[in-house]
């Protein structure tokens, strides 16, 4: 039984797709196949049920892979003892984030963070809440900075930093529910995820009578929609629009109101063979002001 297999059979189970963990471990698909299926015959059992639509794990699969993995994470620090306490072994992950976050926060602290840890190489992908949900489940993405409700029980997670919201606009002409058929709400989507920290806070969740609502797709293009002229509004983190309110560029609408909080975390799949570094990370992060 070679440490090859186990990656195999590791990839495998992480995706549940046999192409894109064929992917993750550079073979191609028919190599790849092949392994898992040696790795089989070797242990006497199959480890995946295969169909048409899906892949999934045998019981077998699911009682072995965490000792498959386990072998792999020593098989990982026996190369790093060899190496001295000294010399840790070099290793990548790549984190996913949404693009603001992304550039005003972590690109920055990379610096920082490579040099706690200079064996460690950090890749940043930008994407959507759902797309990279997707990725991390799949096994593109190491871990994911995300403030998205988490409801696998595939995935576990460290808190980073609280993220607070609050309703925004130009001028402080929006003082309670009925003044908004004077206003455009700019949101990101059509299920309005960001007013709903506003509407989530109130006894009466009911509709705001706003004379338009726009969906930019992102905080970024929200923000700037706002900034563009005296009659549109939103709810945004706090930490996002600091310096514009600080500026008089944006100003706190209905300031008593205390909208519903949220916070980011940094996600990754259980039982991911780096979790130690993992939580390691998640620390330095704790200790890296938001931006």
């Amino acid at each position: 039984m070679d440490f090859d297999s186990l990656r195999c059979f590791d990839a495998a189970a992480t995706t549940l797709n046999f192409r894109a963990a064929a992917t993750r471990v550079s073979l191609s698909p028919t190599a790849f196949s092949d392994r898992l299926q040696r790795l089989e015959e070797e242990l006497g059992a199959a480890l995946f049920i295969r169909t048409t639509r899906r892949v999934e794990l045998t019981e077998i699969g699911r009682q072995l892979l965490p000792q498959a993995r386990d072998l792999l994470t020593r098989a990982s620090h026996l190369r790093e003892d060899a190496r001295g306490s000294h010399a840790p072994s070099p290793y990548e992950l790549t984190l996913g984030t949404r693009y603001e976050l992304g550039l005003s926060w972590l690109c920055p602290a990379l610096p920082l963070l490579s040099r706690h840890a200079p064996e460690r190489t950090l890749h940043l992908y930008n994407g959507d809440s759902p797309d990279l949900l997707l990725r991390l489940e799949r096994g593109d993405l190491d871990a994911i900075v995300s403030s998205a409700r988490l409801t696998s029980p595939r995935l576990s997670y460290a808190a980073l930093h609280p993220e607070k919201y609050i309703l925004v606009g130009k001028r402080a002409h929006l003082r309670r529910r009925e003044d908004a058929r004077a206003f455009t709400l700019v949101d990101v989507s059509r299920d309005l995820p960001l007013f709903r920290y506003l509407l989530d806070s109130l006894a009466r969740a009911e509709p705001w009578p706003f004379e338009r609502v726009e969906y930019m797709g992102g905080i970024g293009n929200v923000r700037r929609r706002i900034l563009d002229t005296t009659d549109r509004v939103g709810v945004l983190p706090h930490y996002f629009v600091q310096g514009d309110l600080a500026a008089r560029r944006l100003v706190q609408l209905l300031p008593r109101m205390r909208l519903r909080s949220d916070a980011f975390r940094l996600v990754w799949r259980t039982g991911h063979p780096r979790e130690k570094e993992l939580l390691m990370l998640a620390e330095e992060l704790r200790n890296l002001p938001l931006k």
